[in-house]
């Protein structure tokens, strides 16, 4: 594994994963939300979005979380792995709650100066509302990820899929930590 894609819901634990693997593997860890998400949220053109993340694919050693269908064709084409954290809502819903408010109570600085507010958890929007986005697209995204990893064009991709908590922390261990 040297070029390894993280994906799954928001929340599922894909960054956190992401910079143990590319710590394990010496390779970089990029996270495409931080190559979407301009200053005030503003979102990168797709045309732009896919030349940064085609530049970083062409690098030797990686790890890329995020769930961007624009970019996924970049993405996989040069992977060699897919991590699939495919965890229930119910697992899901309680440590994004934790972390959402988390960042909110401390203003944690996310990419190009971002921050979550408590007015988003108060949206109506999926689109402004993590929690909504997460419980509102979880089931599309378990359809969508099972039909693309069964899709001969991806058949060079070693994939993982982990549905549980005990999966993750085995996968960690048995391909990162070695033995014992």
């Amino acid at each position: 594994m040297r070029r390894i894609s993280v994906i799954g819901s928001s929340g599922a634990g894909k960054t956190t994963l992401s910079r143990v693997l590319a710590k394990a593997i010496g390779g970089t860890h990029i996270e495409l939300d931080a190559l979407y998400h301009g200053p005030n949220w503003t979102p990168t053109a797709d045309n732009e979005f896919r030349r940064r993340v085609g530049a970083l694919v062409e690098n030797e050693c990686w790890v890329i979380d995020g769930n961007y269908s624009t970019v996924r064709d970049l993405v996989w084409s040069a992977a060699d792995t897919v991590v699939w954290i495919d965890l229930p809502r119910r697992t899901i819903l309680p440590s994004l709650l934790r972390r959402t408010l988390t960042r909110m109570w401390r203003g944690t600085a996310l990419w190009n100066g971002n921050r979550e507010r408590f007015r988003q958890l108060l949206d109506p929007r999926a689109e402004e509302n993590v929690l909504l986005w997460m419980w509102t697209t979880h089931r599309a995204a378990r359809q969508m990820y099972s039909a693309a990893l069964a899709d001969p064009r991806w058949s060079h991709l070693e994939h993982h899929r982990l549905d549980s908590r005990a999966r993750l922390a085995e996968f960690r261990r048995r391909s990162f930590d070695g033995p014992g």
